[in-house]
């Protein structure tokens, strides 16, 4: 289910994934989040994302992450790799217990768009100087908007679009 409905719309995918999460506890979540990047996020990245943070660290360049993760499991990783920068979806809690809904914005597909958008105009970025990475189709809005928009490890979408437009395939692993 969860597959058809990310190939139809990643807010919806999201909005229907993160249900899943009603009644957990906030205490709960933060202590699956550290289990969380041990044991899968920190050896799941790929070595060359460490040269690409790199490379673009020494190229004076602002690292900022637009994720459609819980920020709740991505914050342990942003804090690995040394991003201080960064929006992720956030789950709605009362009383301390998640209600297995996102407060908006939704950071999926255009609402990353947007948001870059917005934060480029208040930060006084150029969209035209600035890079984007993905490795999913669902960001092609992302893409889209940047002067410098590459694939990593992508899916075959995303793959056949960078092809037409000419954007770089990067492969991290």
């Amino acid at each position: 289910m969860f597959a058809v409905t990310d190939q139809y719309s990643r807010k919806v995918f999201n909005d229907l994934y993160f249900k899943r999460y009603k009644g957990v506890k906030e205490d709960r979540l933060r202590f699956l989040a550290d289990d969380l990047f041990i044991s899968v996020l920190k050896p799941a990245v790929f070595p060359g994302a460490y040269e690409l943070l790199e490379k673009s660290r020494s190229l004076g360049l602002r690292q900022v992450v637009v994720t459609g993760a819980l920020d709740v499991s991505v914050k342990p990783l942003m804090e690995h790799l040394g991003i201080e920068e960064y929006v992720a979806n956030r789950l709605e809690f009362v009383n301390g217990v998640a209600t297995g809904r996102l407060l908006p914005p939704v950071m999926a597909a255009a609402t990353k768009a947007s948001w870059i958008r917005v934060f480029a105009e208040r930060e006084g970025l150029s969209l035209s100087d600035s890079y984007a990475y993905t490795d999913s189709m669902s960001d092609l809005p992302m893409l889209s908007i940047v002067g410098h928009p590459a694939a990593i490890n992508p899916d075959m979408r995303l793959r056949q679009t960078a092809l037409h437009h000419d954007w770089p395939i990067l492969n991290l692993k």
